[in-house]
């Protein structure tokens, strides 16, 4: 919800993509601020209180300034989210080098996900915009991409598997910021016979690899190895 309609200093930029659009507004005193000091500022109130705290008002509270003023930068809280997503993609850098295996490299990028959503817990929601694909975002794409040269199956499959990644890192970060698991403790389980079994089943060892890798592997090597084989 953004504090203040759209608007524009130049008629019609808030129609284009904050990506192609000036830093600032032609008229008016000169800058107090920058873009990049009101994204600073709206990602740690993010960090600090969640997405819910960023308002254009609050932001430039944080600043000592008005909330008018920002507007000279950006049109709506929605350019403010926007920015702050691409922001924080960029802390995946520096991207693993091409050589070495590729599922080891997807694997890596991976887990840098899953670190960033742990220092940005508001990430969640809103990772999935489709105008918050920015420069950082876009160069994570390509850094997929470059790591799954080597596997020999079309472009659609590789699509398909990096979105289906982001998917299992997004599953993981959410049930992490629910904690807890479901447990079975206390319920009568007399009339459930399967799980009555499954319980009565020795503890298998542990894993080498925990749940997070062991299901990226195997949705991976299923997405591609298959379809190049095909």
């Amino acid at each position: 919800m953004s504090d203040a309609p759209t608007r524009s200093d130049d008629g019609g930029s808030d129609r284009q993509p904050i990506w192609t659009r000036p830093a600032r507004g032609s008229r008016g005193p000169a800058p107090a601020h920058s873009r990049d000091a009101i994204v600073a500022a709206a990602i740690a109130l993010a960090d600090e209180d969640g997405l819910a705290a960023v308002s254009m008002r609050a932001v430039a509270t944080a600043l000592g300034t008005g909330a008018g003023s920002l507007y000279r930068y950006l049109s709506s809280r929605d350019d403010l989210l926007d920015l702050m997503t691409d922001r924080v993609v960029g802390e995946l850098r520096p991207y693993p080098r091409a050589e070495g295996d590729w599922l080891d490299g997807m694997l890596l990028l991976a887990r840098r996900q899953l670190a960033l959503h742990r220092r940005h817990p508001w990430l969640i929601d809103v990772i999935h915009r489709p105008s918050g694909i920015g420069p950082e975002s876009l160069a994570w794409f390509d850094n997929c991409l470059r790591i799954l040269e080597p596997v020999g199956c079309a472009v659609t499959a590789k699509f398909e598997a990096i979105a289906m990644v982001t998917g299992v890192v997004s599953l993981f970060a959410r049930s992490e910021a629910t904690a807890g698991s479901i447990t079975f403790a206390g319920a009568d389980l007399a009339a459930y016979p399967h799980l009555v079994a499954a319980f009565s089943q020795p503890s298998p060892p542990a894993p080498r690899t925990d749940l997070f890798e062991r299901a990226l592997r195997s949705l991976l090597t299923g997405l591609l190895l298959a379809e190049s084989a095909g």
